[in-house]
């Protein structure tokens, strides 16, 4: 059972995504919740907040999810923050490319409360929170 104490960032450019991932996150029980609508405006809240989970959209403008998993990757900061990758496509080649940057999870669009729930849970049970 996941820690529902830990503080998670939304990313996704679309605002009805946003609201819909951090309500099933509230339902969950998960209140620490913060928002941002591309990767650069995460990358952002990032300088001046500590996150224990960032959930991202792969395709957004500014800043993709995978550029964004890039810049936590290379920075020491944040190399070991998990990252759950969310996509509307099940696209070998992006899954791929996720791994390779040590993406911690992946969800594909549209999911249920119950798998968003597995999937935080599972995560957070490998880094031990």
């Amino acid at each position: 059972m996941a820690n529902k104490d830990i503080s998670i960032l939304v990313v996704d450019d679309i605002e009805n995504m946003r609201k819909l991932i951090a309500s099933m996150l509230f339902k969950l029980k998960f209140t620490k919740i913060m928002m941002a609508e591309n990767g650069r405006d995460a990358w952002n809240k990032m300088q001046n907040n500590e996150f224990d989970l960032v959930i991202a959209d792969w395709n957004m403008p500014s800043m993709s999810g995978l550029d964004l998993l890039k810049a936590i990757r290379s920075d020491p900061k944040h190399a070991t923050l998990p990252v759950l990758m969310v996509t509307a496509e099940a696209v070998k080649e992006n899954i791929v490319a996720a791994a390779k940057h040590k993406v911690n999870g992946y969800i594909v669009k549209p999911f249920s409360p119950a798998t968003l729930e597995a999937k935080i849970n599972d995560i957070l049970a490998k880094i031990g929170k």
